[in-house]
């Protein structure tokens, strides 16, 4: 079976960031970011011997959830300027193994993953996907034939998730999470979720339901079994429940279009020689050390 990687690379970078120590390039610019997000990409050849391979990016500027809800985001702590100098340096990176970026005004690199495993599995339904990321909100599109890879601690300790491994983390299959998040809220992304509802109490009544609009009707039919408490919360926030559940659902039809072989993966000297030589302007003498003889 053949395998495409879609990688989270803004994902992948923030943990790379704050995972490593500082790094400097003969230049004196920073490159620690860039060193692990080097890092996790051969590792990622190395194990998962992808065919075809697309490196994703956020888009400058608010996205349609940011329209939707102005405070989408809103608590997040803005990381530091060197994080977001070394963004084209890691495009720069991706571009020398010969991996397209793609970005789109407007939408999260999440999005244009969902969206890209979407129109893969209608037109190549034998080609396996791999999620490459450094957080879980991609988990929602773990089906059959798709699965992530993402790290657990730092950047050299990772998991694979099938839909398996998302039951037993979560206690839900993968197209839960997003009713998850929308009970339960998400911190990080300032999704509010429902006010006085917690994980366990969202995982245990989407285990019994199945989604938000499930518990509603079984709510509004009065067969809805839980606390008095969570049955009065449910009932306030109904509107904030399935606006969360809005934000928090990955776009699977960004108006774009994808094709296939331009993510194939080639293996050629002149590859190899591009590889090297942008491992050699940022320095990275030990991860020259660990390239494979055929760039991986």
């Amino acid at each position: 079976m053949k395998r495409l990687v879609l990688i989270d690379a803004h994902a992948v970078i923030h943990r790379a960031f704050h995972a490593l120590p500082p790094l400097t390039g003969p230049g004196g610019q920073p490159v620690g970011a860039v060193y692990g997000f080097t890092s996790v990409l051969l590792k990622m050849l190395r194990e998962l011997k992808p065919d075809y391979a697309v490196a994703t990016f956020d888009h400058e500027g608010p996205t349609f959830r940011h329209l939707a809800f102005e405070r989408y985001k809103a608590t997040r702590i803005k990381a530091p300027d060197t994080l977001y100098q070394q963004i084209p340096l890691v495009k720069e990176l991706v571009s020398a193994f010969g991996i397209p970026v793609v970005e789109k005004q407007g939408y999260e690199a999440d999005d244009l993953i969902g969206t890209i495993a979407a129109q893969v599995r209608a037109r190549h339904p034998g080609v396996e996907i791999i999620i490459v990321t450094g957080d879980l909100d991609t988990l929602q599109l773990v089906d059959a034939h798709t699965k992530a890879f993402t790290m657990r601690k730092g950047v050299t300790d990772t998991v694979l998730y099938d839909t398996a491994a998302v039951r037993e983390r979560y206690g839900l299959m993968p197209r839960q999470l997003v009713d998850f998040k929308g009970l339960s809220g998400d911190p990080s992304d300032n999704i509010p979720g429902v006010k006085g509802i917690g994980e366990k109490t969202a995982a245990r009544l989407l285990a019994r339901y199945g989604t938000i609009e499930d518990i509603y009707r079984a709510l509004k039919k009065r067969r809805l079994d839980a606390k008095p408490g969570v049955l009065a919360a449910l009932k306030v926030h109904e509107a904030d429940a399935l606006f969360s559940k809005t934000l928090a659902t990955i776009d699977r039809n960004v108006p774009l279009s994808f094709l296939l072989e331009s993510a194939r993966l080639r293996k050629s000297e002149a590859v190899t020689g591009s590889i090297r030589a942008a491992l050699g302007r940022f320095g990275f003498e030990s991860l020259l050390k660990r390239m494979g003889a055929d760039g991986s």
